[in-house]
């Protein structure tokens, strides 16, 4: 087996988690927002210095690269997306205006959006053709305007996609591909097969919006690959928990891709407990990510929002609100507020020295005396902890009538709080009664962990030792694989004939065959899962549940799955008294790919006083006070270590605080398990 490699690009900082055979190696490199293919390379360089090889070398011994980037996300945000002209329904133009958030400059003008007149009936029948003459001027027109693609999303096209299909074809007449002035024409029902107009055009207009830079991205990062002796596919990482190349990857996939890697190693690191539930949280320098395993399952969602957009398209869910290490803090009204701004990777905190003069979380760390810095990212990164405190006395301090310790103290306290009812919301949601252990990773996060837990209400966290690039750890038990689904309109009933649902099975299976070969994997090598989604008659609440494979062809297994689904649908407060329909099959294909094997590691032949590097004052509050904090290196820490709060543990990527009442153990994965030990 060669090296795997797998990146993940945030905001701040971009992650590597490098494997060979049972030895692994993780990187932080500064984000380069201007070019994310800068970055890129850099961590892989970074990467190849570990293991004190040549880059070409590394590449060139290489299996497999897995990609997960916030592009999408900070497309959207930023609003620097491909100018659109959206193609609809006369009479449906209003719908693509319905942006969450009216302080923004909207996704798409209302000058950009045309009605067509066409016709398709709620059971796929075209009652009218859109006209030729029509739809081309309509795309003239919106093409002279500016737009660099084209969307068409009509109704009920995800029944029958005849209209929009025709749409396209006279569109690319005049605009082949063959030619510099060709433009992309997105369909919806490409992007989406659910029902829910509004919900399929954000869908398509969001897929439009960011589809070119992250095409710049994705094929200069590959030629960058292929110049430095990569000879595979560079593999993206999606949001429906499997990595796909990039010619078979649409740009609304990998929104939100590395927080979904994160979730899944949260799951993964779980299962090493015998955990089925559990929260996971994800503290970087721009965002605070939490999602949740409840009962082996990773949180879900048939109909997300994509940053205040409502979308039908499924995928793993996350919560985000704007609390990270690069969270902006201000005084508004005489009041300290925390976020949701950030400082980003460039000019980043303060104490970065480069350029940033607003204080953030980061700095009032520092000013705490939880950071180190001299040690920040190992080293490689020395912090100006003097000039933090310049501008967190002038902007925070004075204002406040406090001193800059105070300040620092409220603004952690702020960006914990915020944290911690979020945690605490979920906990209340899905285990009213329950203490499910929080996984906690991100670069910041177990600075901050303790607090955050406490506030939530919950006694236990788990950290890996590769907590601080954990979504780039994370991609790396992720397989290939590709996601499918037919829309059904089927009554579910003991003994009946489900023939249509074994059509829609086969139909989804000879593409995943298709696409699983060129991928480069035989089809007796590709494993599938066949999911269904129904609902009680007359009810609009959708359910996922597994179904076996197969399972429509044995009367035994129909029943069998109909009394499971009964029993999902009174557990979600359903009646069935009218019987249930199937709306949707899913089929997962997957096929596995190298991953790295984590080993178990034999009590440490250390005594704990020798991973001791020395003591820090460290100011805990009114309390507390300032006192001399012991400091351990959390590399020197091994199976069977146990410490007691307060203490911090240092590692060339993160800062582990354990506040008073808490104790840490390291147990035989190498992984640190805090508790609560007193209240």
């Amino acid at each position: 087996m060669g090296y795997t490699i797998d990146i993940d690009t945030g905001g701040t900082f971009t992650d590597g988690f490098f494997g060979l055979d049972h030895r692994f190696e993780s990187v932080k490199v500064q984000t380069t927002p201007h070019d994310l293919t800068v970055c890129f390379l850099e961590c892989i360089k970074a990467g190849a210095g570990r293991f004190g090889v040549p880059v070409e070398d590394l590449l060139y011994e290489t299996d497999i690269i897995r990609f997960a980037n916030t592009i999408g996300t900070n497309t959207i945000i930023q609003r620097d997306g491909s100018k659109i002209g959206l193609l609809v329904n006369a009479g449906s133009e209003g719908l693509a205006l319905n942006d969450a958030d009216q302080g923004k400059t909207p996704l798409i003008l209302p000058d950009m959006v045309l009605g067509l007149e066409e016709k398709t009936s709620a059971s796929g029948e075209v009652i009218q053709e859109p006209d030729e003459k029509q739809a081309m001027a309509g795309a003239q027109k919106l093409i002279d305007q500016g737009a660099r693609c084209l969307v068409v999303a009509l109704a009920n096209s995800e029944i029958n996609p005849q209209n929009e299909r025709r749409i396209r074809q006279t569109i690319k007449k005049e605009y082949s591909s063959d030619y510099l002035g060709s433009v992309p024409v997105f369909l919806s029902s490409d992007i989406s097969g659910r029902s829910g107009l509004l919900e399929r055009i954000n869908a398509s207009v969001l897929n439009a919006y960011i589809h070119a830079k992250l095409v710049r991205l994705l094929y200069k990062a590959g030629e960058d690959l292929r110049r430095h002796l990569y000879k595979k596919n560079l593999f993206i990482v999606h949001n429906n928990g499997a990595v796909a190349r990039v010619a078979k990857t649409q740009a609304i996939n990998t929104y939100n891709s590395g927080p979904v890697a994160g979730l899944l190693g949260a799951r993964l690191t779980g299962r090493l407990y015998g955990a089925e539930d559990l929260i996971s949280a994800d503290m970087g320098g721009t965002s605070f990510d939490v999602g949740y395993v409840h009962q082996g399952r990773a949180s879900y969602t048939l109909r997300p929002e994509i940053e205040g957009f409502a979308v039908n398209i499924p995928m793993l869910s996350i919560r985000a609100i704007g609390a990270g290490g690069g969270s902006i803090a201000y005084v508004r009204d005489g009041n300290l507020q925390v976020g949701p701004q950030s400082a980003g990777a460039l000019p980043g905190p303060v104490s970065f020295d480069l350029g940033g003069t607003e204080p953030t979380v980061t700095d009032a760390d520092l000013i705490l005396g939880i950071l180190d810095p001299d040690y920040f990212l190992g080293g490689s990164l020395k912090l100006n902890r003097s000039k933090a405190r310049t501008m967190m006395e002038e902007k925070l301090a004075k204002p406040l009538g406090i001193t800059v310790e105070e300040a620092a103290l409220t603004v952690k306290q702020k960006i914990d709080q915020a944290m911690g009812l979020e945690i605490k919301r979920l906990k209340s949601e899905i285990w009213p009664k329950g203490l499910p252990p929080l996984v906690v990773y991100g670069g910041a996060g177990p600075a901050h962990c303790c607090q955050i837990a406490q506030i939530a209400g919950l006694k236990k966290i788990i950290l890996t030792p590769f907590s601080a690039v954990f979504s780039a750890f994370s991609s790396s038990s992720m397989d290939v694989g590709h996601l499918y689904s037919r829309r059904l309109d089927l009554s579910l009933e003991k003994n009946q004939d489900l023939n249509h649902l074994a059509q829609a099975v086969a139909s989804m299976k000879k593409e995943a065959e298709r696409d699983m070969r060129g991928e480069g994997f035989p089809w007796d090598q590709v494993g599938t899962v066949l999911e269904l989604l129904f609902r009680a008659s007359g009810n609009g609440q959708e359910i996922r549940l597994e179904a076996g494979q197969d399972f429509y062809e044995d009367p035994e297994r129909i029943n069998a799955f109909i009394q499971r689904a009964n029993e999902a649908l009174a557990a979600s407060g359903q009646t069935t008294a009218k019987g249930m329909r199937l709306t949707q099959a899913v089929l997962l294909a997957q096929s596995p790919v190298p991953h790295p094997q984590m080993p178990e590691y034999p009590l440490s032949r250390l005594k704990i006083e020798q991973a001791l590097k020395g003591r820090r004052r460290v100011f805990w509050g009114a309390k507390g006070g300032a006192g001399e904090t012991p400091i351990y290196d959390r590399a020197l820490l091994g199976h069977g270590h146990r410490l007691i709060g307060p203490a911090i543990c240092e590692s060339e990527q993160t800062t582990l605080l354990i506040s008073p009442g808490w104790a840490m153990g390291i147990d035989q994965y190498n992984n640190a398990l805090l508790e609560e030990v007193s209240s």
